[in-house]
Protein backbone atom coordinates (compact mmCIF):
# COMPACT_ATOMS: atom_id res chain seq x y z
CA UNK A 1 0.00 0.00 0.00
CA UNK A 2 1.27 3.62 -1.18
CA UNK A 3 1.15 5.45 2.13
CA UNK A 4 3.45 8.71 1.18
CA UNK A 5 0.45 10.87 0.92
CA UNK A 6 -0.87 10.02 3.94
CA UNK A 7 -0.90 13.21 6.45
CA UNK A 8 -0.34 11.97 9.89
CA UNK A 9 -1.86 13.86 13.63
CA UNK A 10 -1.82 12.84 16.75
CA UNK A 11 -4.95 11.10 18.10
CA UNK A 12 -6.85 13.45 20.32
CA UNK A 13 -6.66 10.50 22.82
CA UNK A 14 -3.20 10.65 23.00
CA UNK A 15 -1.36 11.30 26.31
CA UNK A 16 0.25 14.72 26.49
CA UNK A 17 3.29 13.50 28.39
CA UNK A 18 4.95 12.05 25.50
CA UNK A 19 3.82 8.40 26.12
CA UNK A 20 1.02 6.58 25.13
CA UNK A 21 0.72 8.66 21.79
CA UNK A 22 -0.83 7.17 18.21
CA UNK A 23 -0.50 8.84 15.22
CA UNK A 24 -3.87 8.66 12.47
CA UNK A 25 -4.08 9.82 9.38
CA UNK A 26 -7.62 9.65 7.64
CA UNK A 27 -7.26 11.32 4.64
CA UNK A 28 -6.61 8.61 2.22
CA UNK A 29 -9.65 7.24 -0.12
CA UNK A 30 -11.15 4.11 2.03
CA UNK A 31 -8.73 3.64 4.67
CA UNK A 32 -7.86 4.95 8.00
CA UNK A 33 -4.20 4.19 9.00
CA UNK A 34 -2.40 4.17 12.60
CA UNK A 35 1.43 4.25 13.82
CA UNK A 36 2.69 4.10 17.41
CA UNK A 37 4.11 8.40 17.06
CA UNK A 38 7.65 6.80 19.36
CA UNK A 39 7.71 3.81 16.53
CA UNK A 40 6.92 5.06 13.47
CA UNK A 41 8.81 2.58 11.49
CA UNK A 42 7.28 0.02 13.25
CA UNK A 43 4.10 -0.98 11.04
CA UNK A 44 0.94 1.10 10.24
CA UNK A 45 -2.60 -1.02 11.05
CA UNK A 46 -4.85 -0.38 8.40
CA UNK A 47 -8.35 -0.32 8.75
CA UNK A 48 -11.44 0.45 6.20
CA UNK A 49 -14.22 2.64 7.27
CA UNK A 50 -16.44 -0.06 8.92
CA UNK A 51 -13.72 -1.72 11.02
CA UNK A 52 -12.18 1.66 12.21
CA UNK A 53 -15.77 2.71 13.57
CA UNK A 54 -15.99 -0.68 15.42
CA UNK A 55 -12.60 0.36 16.44
CA UNK A 56 -13.41 3.42 18.37
CA UNK A 57 -16.54 2.45 19.65
CA UNK A 58 -15.01 -0.58 21.50
CA UNK A 59 -11.93 1.73 22.77
CA UNK A 60 -14.84 4.15 23.72
CA UNK A 61 -16.47 1.57 25.31
CA UNK A 62 -13.65 0.86 27.47
CA UNK A 63 -13.61 1.63 31.72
Amino acid sequence: MDMTGARWRKSTKSGGNGGDCVEVADNLPGVILIRDTKNRDGGTLVFGPTAWRAFVTQLAQRP
